[in-house]
């Protein structure tokens, strides 16, 4: 099962200032309440990040490895991050990205799209109930970027 999400949202702060917010890993990852413990490994290119988070009656945890696969100074950070847990043998993929684009003189909007698959037992859950807290995840990041971008 892979899904994709696209969200759109403006900052009232001039792009450079919300380009160095966004290069601040943990704070970023902070806004996405199911990551703990990231470590920085390789500044802007690795990091690792347990994800925690109950779906349905499953307690998943799992060791992710999160890549930059893309920089391009004040436009776009994309990753790709992927783990196991192999208590309920499930792996999840997932890939994203910031853009950023002008908005007036002190503006920035920002659009965050991705993608991610889940498979293994957690995926017998059902593509709607992992897309309904999918979603709810999202929404919540992009609330939580809006104010610690600004």
């Amino acid at each position: 099962m892979r899904e994709t999400l696209e969200r759109q949202f403006r900052v009232a702060s001039p792009l450079a200032d919300v380009w160095a917010r966004l290069l601040e890993v943990p704070r970023v990852a902070s806004w996405l309440p199911i990551l703990n413990s990231v470590t920085e490994r390789v500044a802007l290119t690795e990091y690792g990040a347990v994800l925690e988070d109950k779906v349905g009656g499953f307690a998943l945890r799992a060791d992710l490895q999160i890549d930059v696969v893309r920089l391009e100074d004040m436009v776009e950070i994309a990753v790709h991050a992927y783990g196991e847990d192999r208590q309920v043998r499930s792996r999840i993929l997932i890939d994203a990205a910031a853009r950023l684009d002008a908005d007036g003189v002190d503006g920035t909007l920002v659009s965050v799209s991705g993608s991610y698959e889940i498979t293994g037992r957690v995926a017998t859950l059902g593509a709607g109930v992992i897309r309904s807290k999918a979603n709810k995840l999202v929404d919540r990041f992009c609330a939580e970027a809006e104010g610690g971008l600004a």
